[in-house]
């Protein structure tokens, strides 16, 4: 089902099941409201995304449940005043900012609020993907109060995203999409992976103001610790575990 150019849209109270593609598509739009969805795909499902946002502003989505094969909530070019709250994703890949600046492509994407949602058996949880080569920015970013059970990665920046068997090196990119102003605070749970927390930014452009607090993750199967791992991410990091010496002032 796809949106688009529209202004004061109302979605609520239906049922979407294994869609052939991304079941929901909002575009071009200004003051949408989303709730009390059910939208249900097999995990094994490729490029099942349950709602896809981009071009759009003043977005509000909250109160579903999400099972896919691929993004829960996924976040493309021109988004902005997005306020998602008390969507429960499982499976799938997680709620993802991007991808973002394939191709060399320049994104604007900001004020992106997550607030009080769930991830259980997803791939990720709290996502930023970029293309190295993009330009643009992704900023102004909030996932708060968020609870994890098996998630692979719970929290991940990853600006080296590319699905494909061969990608650019990060010899030949010295361009990213601008990651600035992300927290990240208050999640509870379980990881499936040792890695919980990666921060993979550009090289040459970096992440800045990346703000980690009151992160509490442990492995799955209680059989050792997890850890973070950092790329040239800046920021701070409070009462967070695993910690994140890596992190950069």
């Amino acid at each position: 089902m796809g949106f688009y150019s529209c202004n004061n849209l109302l979605l609520q109270g239906l049922n979407f099941i294994n869609s052939q593609r991304n079941h929901i598509s909002v575009s071009g739009s200004n003051g949408v409201t989303i709730s009390h969805l059910t939208i249900t795909a097999p995990d094994s499902s490729p490029n099942t995304d349950g709602i896809d946002i981009s071009h759009s502003k003043n977005v509000r989505v909250s109160d579903s449940t999400i099972g896919t094969g691929d993004d829960c909530i996924a976040f493309g070019d021109q988004t902005s005043q997005v306020f998602v709250k008390g969507v429960a994703c499982g499976p799938g890949h997680g709620i993802s900012i991007g991808s973002l600046g394939v191709g060399g492509a320049s994104a604007q994407v900001e004020e992106i609020h997550v607030d009080s949602c769930s991830f259980k058996g997803t791939q990720n949880g709290a996502r930023i993907k970029t293309w190295q080569g993009g330009s643009g920015y992704a900023r102004k970013i909030t996932f708060n109060n968020i609870k994890l059970e098996d998630a692979e990665n719970p929290i991940i920046i990853d600006q080296y995203y590319c699905p494909h068997s061969v990608c650019q090196t990060t010899v030949r990119q010295t361009s990213a999409v601008q990651i600035s102003d992300v927290s990240f605070t208050g999640f509870l749970g379980t990881s499936a992976t040792d890695n919980a927390i990666k921060l993979s930014c550009s090289e040459t452009v970096g992440c800045t103001n990346i703000s980690l607090d009151y992160i509490n993750i442990k492995l799955a199967s209680g059989n050792g610790n997890t850890y973070s791992s950092c790329i040239n991410a800046h920021g701070t990091a409070h009462n967070t575990f695993p910690s994140l010496l890596c992190l950069k002032n």
